[in-house]
């Protein structure tokens, strides 16, 4: 071989080995460059549905809403959790410092995700310990924006978490993280944030934690369980120990404080954190969760850190609570219930609710969800129809009793008692049934339905006649509402509970625009309060009682009584407040006996609503109701044809005529109203068919059936048994058993509730 062939051999050996390392280097370039993209476009996919973490509130998990009476005073906070922030100046520099020294010593030059953190962990991990290379950042993301994602132990996850990591270094400032950190890591028994772990641990606030308390509660969320003083307390301290220590060596507390921190010993002073989701009043609260539910989320509700500005009134609140428990009190009957709802008349605000009690036994408010018949105390919105068609509160009416109104409704007064022809001022004093069944009949049903949701009932009321006895249930703070409307003038006012709610920002996202209505005639309601003055006024009716009280203002209203005496009502209103109570048994239609008789507002929701009065309004100087330019237009008396009455006069005397004089009668005796009946087996009022209030009556001679036969009602009543019912003056109710009244006469058969 020559030298120009071996040359040539080697040359092409030598540029083979070249070929071939380039070739190598160049392959693996490739590899690594479609890794890169391939990596790349994995990286990309993960990223693609990432949540929302530009907003502050994505780094915010949950915090309380807080509800505020009308003075400014805290008085519930909902929660999902045991959390409340604070702004960093609200937080000791103890705390701060030691977070950074034990979680995070390089917090302050890293961008979000810290390399060096990471190579050190690796390392103590290799030679058998164990070190976090999360930074403060990573797990504010983690349990924040990816709390979904948390315990998910894979690359996704670490990519997804590092990279929101260092988008947020761009947007918020170093403390702003370590506050949003702070606010929102958990610290052990249900705490979350160091506002909610210092009031849990030591029953003080974050900025007052001492080096020693600081250093204790900054140990804890490494693990919670394990690190929980209450539980492991000697594990606690020496973690407590092991953050004093790294803040010794970071330099940011001094040996001497050092050593005074690690010798103090583990004092827990545990406190409450917040007041529960009831607050200071359970059934007010309640019901501000209800209102809020109607227009935000649960999670809003419970999480969403609303400050929600309600109406009601502190000193009012308690003076009506303890209205309510002093007459339960003073009754002493097991069981027995009141409700009450005052508002304002001038701006529809609520300023005492009592729901129950006792929140812990019966958790229903009966002051919102408790629907109970009426009684009487629906006659208002008869009356008003009355007036607003043209009657005069000044018609007379023939009040005897029974009266039958058709072939299968016959209603009687309480106790039978005839009132004789009457006007319907006196008639409404008296709270007369029969009466009221033929004002009802006069203006018709659809009136005074139209009337009740005019001034603030929003429950279904059926157009019937009978609707004026108060069959339909209703709430106790729809009454209340009704009611200020009178007090108002004719002004309706929904009841308010709240006036303002502000977002855990402080942005206003809800005020209260008053938006009042003239749901009536000025005239009109002047005329019907005028009227129901005279309920609280007149010497012969329920209500006066409330006049003993000493309130000087004027006062109208009217008492409700239904059958069995198992709703007892009083409705009133001041130009100032306007109450309604009611007194019963929860869950039965159970009869409520006072001082060993039947119960009556009068011993009841009257003297509740005379103490709550009196209390609320103290020196109030003394104002009047609205008054109207003019008076109602009244129809001539005789337009108005009322049934025909078949009961008997209150002395016994003879059949009533078929319409009611229209000149004052001569004077008529009458019994003070306490519970009215009605009898019917109308299919609109709900029916017991029992023995009704009256019994039966057996009378000892003949002459007497006539009188006694009509006037008892009862479930077999029996009228006389000689002769042709003796003289019949009792008419079509009187009589034995050879005159029209037959067996209990037309009052025998159900009964139901009015008064």
């Amino acid at each position: 071989m020559g030298i120009r062939t071996r040359r040539a051999r080697k040359h092409s050996r030598t540029h083979i080995a070249g070929f071939g390392a380039a070739g190598l280097f160049g392959f693996i370039a490739l590899v690594v460059i479609a890794l890169a993209f391939s990596v790349g476009s994995i990286v990309e996919g993960w990223l693609q549905d990432l949540p929302d973490f530009d907003s502050p509130d994505a780094y915010v998990v949950s915090e309380p809403t807080t509800v505020y009476d009308s003075k400014g005073n805290v008085i519930a906070e909902f929660m999902a959790e045991n959390r409340r922030n604070v702004e960093l100046s609200e937080i000791s520099p103890y705390v701060l410092t030691g977070t950074v020294d034990t979680e995070d010593i390089r917090f302050y030059q890293h961008n979000g995700v810290d390399p060096q953190g990471i190579a050190r962990a690796a390392l103590v991990t290799l030679v058998g310990g164990s070190e976090g290379a999360s930074t403060i950042d990573q797990q504010l993301v983690r349990n924040t924006v990816l709390s979904d994602e948390q315990f998910d132990r894979t690359l996704k996850r670490k990519v997804r978490e590092a990279y929101i990591a260092v988008e947020m270094e761009k947007k918020y400032s170093k403390d702003q993280i370590l506050n949003m950190y702070l606010n929102t890591i958990y610290y052990g028994n249900g705490a979350y944030g160091i506002e909610a772990a210092a009031k849990t641990y030591f029953n003080t606030t974050a900025k007052d934690l001492t080096l020693a308390q600081a250093a204790l509660l900054v140990g804890i969320p490494n693990s919670p369980t394990m690190f929980d003083p209450t539980q492991n307390p000697e594990a606690s301290v020496k973690r407590r120990n092991l953050v004093l220590k790294r803040m010794l060596d970071a330099g940011d507390i001094s040996q001497e404080e050092y050593d005074e921190a690690h010798n103090t010993p583990l004092e827990l002073n545990p406190g409450s954190n917040t007041m529960s989701n009831t607050g200071v009043y359970p059934y007010w609260t309640q019901y501000i969760k209800e209102v809020l539910s109607e227009d935000f989320s649960s999670d809003t509700v419970m999480k969403g850190g609303l400050k929600v500005y309600t109406t009601i009134d502190p000193d009012a609140q308690q003076e009506a609570q303890k209205a309510v428990s002093d007459r339960l009190e003073a009754i002493g009957q097991e069981g027995l219930e009141s409700a009450l709802v005052a508002v304002d008349p001038s701006t529809g605000y609520i300023k005492a609710m009592v729901g129950g009690s006792d929140f812990s036994k019966n958790q229903v408010n009966l002051a919102t969800q408790g629907m109970r018949q009426p009684g009487s105390s629906f006659k208002a919105f008869t009356l008003v129809a009355a007036i607003r068609d043209g009657m005069d509160p000044d018609v007379y009416l023939n009040c005897n009793s029974p009266l039958k109104v058709s072939s299968n409704w016959t209603v009687k007064n309480y106790g039978g008692v005839s009132y004789g022809t009457i006007t319907l001022r006196k008639a409404t004093e008296l709270s007369s049934n029969t009466g009221y069944v033929q004002v009802a009949q006069a203006v018709g049903g659809q009136s005074i339905v139209k009337c009740a949701k005019d001034m603030g009932i929003t429950e279904d009321l059926p157009a019937y006649d009978s609707i004026t006895l108060g069959t339909i249930p209703v709430p106790v703070i729809q009454m209340a509402e009704a009611y200020s409307t009178l007090a108002s003038g004719g002004v309706h006012r929904d009841a308010v509970a709240i006036t303002k709610i502000e977002d855990r920002n402080g942005n206003q996202v809800y005020e209260h625009k008053d938006t009042p209505t003239q749901a009536l005639d000025p005239a009109v309601a002047a005329a019907a309060t005028d009227v129901l003055e005279g309920v609280v006024t007149s010497g012969s009716g329920t209500a006066k009682v409330v006049s003993s009280y000493g309130i000087d203002q004027p006062i109208a209203g009217k008492t409700g009584t239904t059958e069995y005496a198992d709703n007892l009502w009083f409705c009133g209103y001041t130009p100032q407040i306007a109450v309604a109570v009611w007194t019963g048994y929860p869950d039965s239609s159970k009869t409520v006996f006072i001082d060993g008789s039947d119960g009556h507002p009068s011993n009841s929701s009257c003297p509740i609503f005379g103490q709550f009065v009196k209390a609320y309004l103290g020196d109030t100087p003394r104002a009047e109701f609205p008054d109207a330019d003019a008076r109602p237009t009244y129809k001539a008396n005789s337009t108005w044809s009322f049934a025909k009455n078949t009961g008997s006069s209150s002395n016994g005397g003879s059949r009533s005529s078929s319409r009611a004089a229209q000149t004052p009668p001569e004077e008529t005796t009458v019994t003070e109203e306490t519970t009215t009946t009605t009898t019917t087996e109308q299919p609109t009022a709900p029916t017991d068919n029992g023995q009704g209030q009256g019994g039966a009556t057996t009378p000892t001679t003949p002459s007497q059936g006539g009188a006694t036969g009509g006037d008892a009602a009862g479930g077999t009543g029996t009228g006389g048994t000689g002769g042709n019912g003796g003289t019949g003056t009792g008419g079509d109710t009187g009589g034995g058993a050879g005159g029209n009244g037959g067996a209990g006469g037309d009052t025998a058969g159900g009964t139901t509730p009015t008064g």
